[in-house]
């Protein structure tokens, strides 16, 4: 019997969205996370999907479910603007040990490249336990372009993803190590942290 080389990990996915849970239109958003998460990570992935409403506490209630179901990583989607249903970050921070700014510092740094209105994005990413938390915007397109970072066009890394960062991030918490295929994101890790290959 062959052992996978790779620790397992557990990844909480939620979307946030009143009109995609009451059915209006199809969640692009968990598809969007599960596509790119596979992509990326080369660990066994076990994910844990919720499509909720926009609602603080339903939204609250959701992380910590995920939290104690022993997901290392989770990801929303949705919810992150200035609009008066716009509550993914409070419901967020209403749950947080510890709150990482460079996260969403760096979401909007990417996403300005493309339009001004970056500055309206509240996305934030926090520590609840041994889990970390990240707020990414809405569209499938913002997802990819905010966790793999941009390209230049002759394809070198141009402006650095978020999820370069997050492997040490969950190192540093106590999670799973997880391993990323370089052509879709090159994890970084100071020397000392990185693993023997296996």
């Amino acid at each position: 019997m062959t052992t996978d080389p790779f620790d397992p990990v557990r990844i909480g996915i939620v979307s946030i969205s009143d009109r995609a849970s009451s059915g209006v239109y199809e969640d692009k958003g968990l598809p969007a996370l599960k596509e790119w998460l596979g992509r990326a990570l080369k660990n066994p992935i076990t994910f844990e999907a919720r499509l909720i409403p926009d609602e603080q506490a339903g939204i609250s209630a959701a992380l910590i479910e995920l939290v104690d179901a022993g997901c290392s990583l989770v990801l929303t989607t949705g919810g992150t603007g200035p609009a008066p249903r716009d509550v993914t970050p409070e419901a967020t921070l209403a749950v947080a040990d510890k709150v990482m700014p460079g996260f969403g510092e760096q979401m909007r740094q990417i996403s300005l490249r493309f339009v001004p209105t970056a500055i309206l994005s509240r996305q934030c990413a926090v520590i609840r336990g041994e889990s970390l938390i990240i707020n990414l915007p809405g569209q499938p397109k913002s997802i990819q372009e905010t966790l793999e970072g941009l390209r230049e066009a002759d394809g070198k890394a141009g402006v650095p993803g978020i999820f370069a960062a997050v492997p040490y991030c969950i190192d540093l918490i106590g999670g799973p190590y997880l391993e990323t295929h370089d052509e879709v994101c090159k994890a970084f890790r100071p020397k000392s942290a990185v693993r023997p290959a296996r």
